[in-house]
């Protein structure tokens, strides 16, 4: 089953320490208290190691980076929306058509990203090529890989998808300035293009 083949993707991260899981669990808190409070470029590494009461070894060996950090940060975030995908009602999850849950989940994903656009333009930009590695976008992709496949499998729907989630990127909006409504109706439009010649909704 495609949705079986998204679990495995989307899986949960290995269980850490008890001790390990507690400073991880602090850190990310502060970080995410000082990063609404400043935004992600007003703190610095040196700031969320003091909120968090870790030393400043604990904090690099853990998370390398500020872009690790967004990173770390984003992943429990990501894996709500990776749950309504999965096993949420439907227009987004599962026993909907696949044209409507392209759709729904474009809108889903546009929001997502434009309520953490700081964090994702970061941990997108801290190295050539960082969005695509990055396991959450892979799921991402394989999803509207995999619903463009069951209404047009004539397509080459795996280059379809990325040219789908491109527009989305925070690095491209950010350096564009489209606002994420312009960047969802747009992705939406080309979705509609792909699978039916015509860019309007019925």
């Amino acid at each position: 089953m495609p949705d079986d083949e998204l679990l495995k993707i989307g899986a949960s991260p290995p269980k850490e320490r008890a001790d390990a899981a507690r400073n991880r669990g602090k850190i990310l808190d502060a970080a995410a208290k000082l990063f609404d409070r400043h935004g992600v470029a007003g703190v610095s590494m040196d700031q969320i190691a003091a909120e968090a009461k870790v030393g400043k070894g604990t904090l690099f060996r853990r998370f390398g980076d500020k872009s690790g950090l967004a990173a770390a940060l984003l992943d429990g975030r990501e894996r709500e929306l990776q749950q309504a995908i999965l096993s949420g009602e439907p227009p987004l999850g599962p026993d909907a058509p696949a044209d409507v849950r392209l759709t729904a989940f474009i809108e889903a994903y546009a929001a997502f990203l434009d309520a953490n656009t700081d964090l994702i333009h970061l941990s997108e930009t801290a190295s050539p090529g960082a969005r695509y590695r990055i396991g959450s976008y892979q799921l991402w992709h394989r999803h509207v890989t995999i619903l463009l496949a069951k209404a047009r499998p004539d397509l080459d729907t795996d280059y379809l998808a990325h040219a789908i989630l491109a527009p989305l990127s925070a690095d491209l909006r950010k350096a564009l300035d489209y606002p994420s409504e312009r960047a969802a109706a747009g992705a939406v439009a080309l979705a509609r293009l792909v699978l039916t010649g015509v860019t309007s909704g019925p």
